[in-house]
């Protein structure tokens, strides 16, 4: 194994709920063999990103409600392709070559897969952007 298969295969958070299962779907399995761990470990970068998209948008964001927060969030990722490229690269970057190599095969659908997660973390994460914790 070359050094930077291993060590990124080292930095990956476990996620015993994340079930593989011979059965699934290929997609279905580097969704939770791949995909899961790199968007759990990338957690406070992708925050990062979104507070920066904010900062880029004039804070917004934070004259919002909570339900048109959830919105912003959701067209952020959907409308904004420079955004939403920006996420693919924080957590492509961080596939093996093996990885990518299954990833290219059929990189539409896992793209939807992948962004469908870090909006789902984003969204879990709304208390964090509305006080302002990484503003300061």
């Amino acid at each position: 194994m070359n050094t930077r298969k291993t060590k990124l295969l080292e930095l990956r958070s476990e996620i015993p709920s994340a079930v593989l299962k011979d059965n699934m779907s290929e997609d279905e399995y580097f969704q939770n063999a791949v995909l899961r761990p790199i968007i759990k470990f990338q957690n406070d970068l992708l925050n990062a990103a979104f507070v920066n998209y904010i900062r880029k948008h004039k804070n917004l964001f934070h004259a919002l409600s909570t339900e048109k927060r959830v919105h912003y969030i959701e067209n952020a990722i959907l409308k904004d392709h420079k955004f939403r490229n920006s996420l693919k690269g924080t957590v492509i970057g961080l596939f093996t070559t093996e990885e990518y190599a299954v990833y290219i095969k059929n990189s539409s659908a896992l793209n939807k897969r992948m962004m469908q997660m870090v909006k789902d973390r984003l969204i879990s994460n709304l208390q964090l952007f509305s006080e302002n914790k990484f503003t300061k």
